[in-house]
């Protein structure tokens, strides 16, 4: 098969990244349970910390020191894998949905075509009545 042959697939177009204030708003607003900041709350249990040259505020977060490679990796590969589940299970489910959708459509028109198909059909006036 030529290459000429083959459809192009057409890609969305990509959104524009967030700005600074949505990151801002979108960290603020998340919960203290997200895996996220469990992951770093328990990994900087009883850990040396430095101040983050990012912000200059007198309320500047502190950065963790690194750690072992493997300490880490212990740590969050039972949430990683919690995450990654998470995601297939939500794909699995938006390919359930899609396909609900469809099957939906097709059941209205088969009802559709099923309605018309049984509608009494006009009678026919017997050949004699007509003439007279």
């Amino acid at each position: 098969m030529s290459s000429k042959g083959k459809k192009r697939v057409v890609l969305p177009t990509r959104p524009e990244p967030p700005s600074v204030e949505q990151i801002l708003e979108d960290v603020r607003s998340t919960q203290p349970s997200d895996p996220m900041f469990v992951l770093i709350a328990e990994s900087n249990k009883g850990r040396r910390m430095y101040p983050s040259s990012l912000e200059t505020s007198p309320a500047a977060t502190y950065l963790p020191v690194p750690r072992k490679k493997e300490e880490s990796e212990v740590k969050s590969e039972p949430l990683y894998q919690q995450s990654h589940s998470y995601v297939e299970m939500n794909h699995r489910l938006q390919k359930a949905c899609s396909l609900l959708k469809e099957k939906c459509e097709e059941l209205k028109q088969a009802g559709a075509t099923l309605e018309q198909n049984i509608r009494p059909l006009p009678k026919a006036e017997p050949a004699d009545s007509a003439g007279t």
